[in-house]
């Protein structure tokens, strides 16, 4: 179980550096948010465009606090 949970652990640590670096890259917030976007529908997230953008935001607000 402690293996699971490191591997889990490493995992988490992975995406959110990532999310987190793709969010301060140095490109404008609406680019940023296009390529969320874009990311997500690669991904087969399959939701209204306003809906996408709209979560897109919500993780760039959280990792702001």
């Amino acid at each position: 179980m402690k293996a699971l949970n490191i591997v889990l652990a490493i995992l988490g640590g992975a995406v959110a550096g990532a999310t987190v670096g793709l969010l301060l890259a140095p490109e404008k917030g609406e680019d940023t948010r296009r390529n969320i976007v874009k990311y997500l529908e690669s991904k087969g997230i399959k939701l209204h465009k306003s809906k996408l953008e709209e979560l897109a935001d919500e993780i760039a607000e959280e990792l702001g606090k």
